[in-house]
């Protein structure tokens, strides 16, 4: 008789198996409702597929639905093979690539044969309908192993020239696995699978786009075409994504930057934002707004310059780990004649700063610091510079050129934790005076860092500890640790907001970091009289001012409080009998602050007020005749139905108090101010 395997099960209870026996014959044994939810399986934490054999003892958590990020990422991965047979049996001898689960779906590169043009949008609706054939014909999915050549020689023999390419370079010793669809059609795949096509909803998927995408991404290769999808578990929550995407298409903070007249980009300056008066006005009211925060807080503002010698980068460790995203440039003068090289090979090197934190070290070693002086806490509106390339650029969210509301705190050992429960405290209001929650993670040491083990493990659990004190370690905040995802010199607390449709945004962050500290020699004097290091916390809590707008855009779908509205009341007229009052109503509104125009041209009250309203100004005066007689004005207020009709100087108290910002304004009960 053959060994018997011991299975264990979550509840620490142990099923003896012959070899041979897979979790889907454990989920039957168990019960049949079992055995039909059970999609896939952990075995001793790897995800697998339900029917793969065990091959020893092990542990098993079985996999149902309601695990649903297994569940989504086992579904996305067969949407994507699923894609690729449709495109291979609709279009003979299109050669496949790879197609990856993405965060709301997948994609797959695909090379359309010679005898067409590459895939267009034209081209998914029929691919679509073929996937749903696929799905329909509940293909059983199987798992086989093959050798290094084999896979080799039926690329091949295919014309599947990058498949071939692929195999080659893969370790003769390495397991290697495909993936059968039914008898006829296979892909080379490490899994894992359903268990057949049939286990996913041919309602719960939808081709979105196609792309240009280079073979490797090296557009040096072939260029191929990507195909998207968005993929779920089932139909509803297609649909509930599709309502997303469209309404994050009305918030796209590019189209609303446009309407609204904040900003715009443009080739002559990739990645850098031409800011417009009234964007610059939301940046200017955020800016006062942080220097408030920070003031109150006890930061001292400094400033620091753009370009420093790559001397200093070499030894802050930056110019080994982040140099391809650095804009690098000759300290020389350049050559002005037509002839020769503009640079010679003699030019030492600079670079616009990608981070500020080198040089407010540099400010820190400037005079002897004592303990007493700790913490010394550095803020900066800090203008960086990142190589970002072309492609990955986008809006306000992805820049070459940023200013964060950056800071660094110098202190003890015994003064870190308290600092750090002092920045979640600080970060927390200002998230709240904006509207968002968030959730919080701590970001473990990465493969690749500098530091001992001993200073990963003291700053991963000070931020830990800080977290805890602070209250926000809880499921209501989301708390979750991610290992792996730290910077190069430091772990991180990370602030992830969640916006008004659901979706987040990591901002905020502080890391502590006892790296550059020691590469760029920093040190103060101890109460011993002798020179120590101190650790560094990096902090941030807009993150990049450009970013930051336009997530608040997005959120707001335009609709900014009025503190933070460019334009924050327009006096519109209905007949020319009231320009004069309108004009005197302008004036005592700038006078007491607030933001204004006035409208009096000659059009139809209600041309005004849609205009207005889609300009997202955020209350909107209206003066007749009768308004100017009896020193009154109508009200409407953008999202509100109606008008209210209120004295001229009652609307003025009202404005006022409005147009604060959340930290200035007075308290407000039941519509009254008080």
């Amino acid at each position: 008789m053959s060994e018997m395997f011991r299975i264990t099960l979550p509840d620490g209870s142990v099923r003896e198996v012959a070899p041979g026996t897979t979790p889907a014959d454990i989920a039957a044994a168990i019960g049949p409702g079992l055995a039909k939810a059970a999609i896939a399986a952990r075995v001793d934490g790897e995800l697998r597929d339900i029917g793969r054999a065990f091959e020893g003892d092990a542990s098993l958590a079985l996999v149902t639905a309601r695990d649903e990020a297994d569940a989504l990422e086992l579904a996305r991965h067969d949407f994507a093979h699923i894609l690729a047979e449709a495109v291979q049996e609709l279009f003979p001898g299109t050669q496949i690539t790879f197609g990856p689960a993405t965060e709301d779906g997948f994609y797959y590169d695909v090379l359309a044969p010679a005898s067409r043009a590459p895939f267009s949008m034209e081209d998914l609706p029929a691919i679509e309908e073929k996937m749903r054939e696929i799905i329909r014909a509940d293909k059983p999915l199987r798992r086989e192993v093959w050798s290094r050549q084999a896979l080799i020689d039926k690329w091949s023999a295919e014309g599947e020239t990058f498949k071939a390419e692929w195999a080659k370079e893969l370790p003769e010793g390495e397991e290697l696995t495909v993936y059968w669809s039914g008898d006829d059609w296979l892909d080379m795949c490490r899994g894992p699978h359903l268990a057949s096509t049939g286990k996913l909803d041919q309602q719960a998927f939808k081709l979105m786009r196609v792309a240009g995408a280079y073979w490797r991404g090296d557009q040096k290769n072939a260029q191929l075409t990507r195909i998207y999808g968005t993929g779920w578990l089932n139909k509803k929550q297609l649909d509930a994504h599709l309502h997303r995407l469209e309404e994050a298409a009305k918030r796209d903070h590019r189209k609303l930057g446009a309407e609204m007249d904040l900003f715009h980009l443009q080739a002559e300056a990739h990645g850098s934002v031409f800011w417009h008066p009234k964007g610059y006005m939301i940046w200017r009211e955020l800016e006062a707004y942080m220097r408030r925060a920070i003031d109150a807080a006890g930061y001292r503002e400094v400033k620091t310059p753009q370009v420093m010698d790559a001397r200093q980068w070499e030894q802050s460790g930056h110019w080994g780990k982040y140099r391809e995203n650095m804009f690098v440039i000759p300290d020389e003068v350049p050559n002005t004649e037509d002839e020769g090289p503009i640079v010679s090979d003699d030019a030492d090197w600079m670079a616009l700063k990608p981070m500020n934190c080198p040089a407010h070290v540099l400010i820190f070693r400037q005079g002897l610091k004592s303990y007493r002086e700790l913490p010394l806490r550095l803020y900066e509106n800090g203008c960086c510079h990142r190589n970002e390339p072309h492609g990955a650029l986008h809006g306000l969210m992805r820049v070459r050129q940023f200013t964060q509301d950056d800071a660094h705190i110098f202190c003890r050992e015994d003064q870190i934790v308290e600092e750090v429960q002092a920045f979640c405290a600080l970060a927390d209001r200002i998230y709240k005076d904006f509207g968002f929650t968030y959730s919080i993670k701590l970001a473990l040491r990465p493969d690749k860092r500098f530091g001992t083990e001993e200073m990963w493990d003291k700053a991963e659990a000070e931020l830990r500890d800080a977290v805890v004190r602070a209250g926000l370690a809880t499921e209501q905040y989301g708390w979750e640790e991610l290992p792996g995802e730290g910077a190069f010199y430091a772990p991180k607390l990370e602030w992830h907001l969640t916006d008004a449709i659901g979706r987040t945004w990591q901002v905020g962050t502080i890391q502590s970091d006892r790296v550059l500290p020691e590469r760029l020699d920093a040190s103060y004097v101890g109460e011993d009289g002798e020179r120590h290091r101190p650790v560094m916390l990096h902090r941030a809590i807009f993150g990049s001012y450009e970013r930051f707008i336009g997530i608040l855009i997005e959120h707001f779908a335009g609709r900014l409080p009025t503190w933070l509205a460019p334009v924050q009341a327009v006096v519109a007229t209905i007949v020319s009998d009231a320009d004069d009052y309108a004009k005197d109503a302008v004036a005592k509104l700038k006078a007491a602050g607030i933001r204004v125009e006035s409208d009096l041209r000659n059009e139809k009250i209600n041309y005004k007020v849609r205009e207005h309203s889609l300009a997202k100004v955020p209350h909107l005066l209206v003066v007749g005749k009768r308004e100017a007689e009896e020193g009154t004005v109508a009200v409407r207020t953008l999202g509100s139905e109606g008008q209210k009709v209120m004295a001229l100087d009652e609307a003025l108290a009202w404005l006022s108090q409005e147009s604060l910002a959340p930290d200035r304004s007075v308290a407000v009960l039941g519509g009254d101010m008080v």
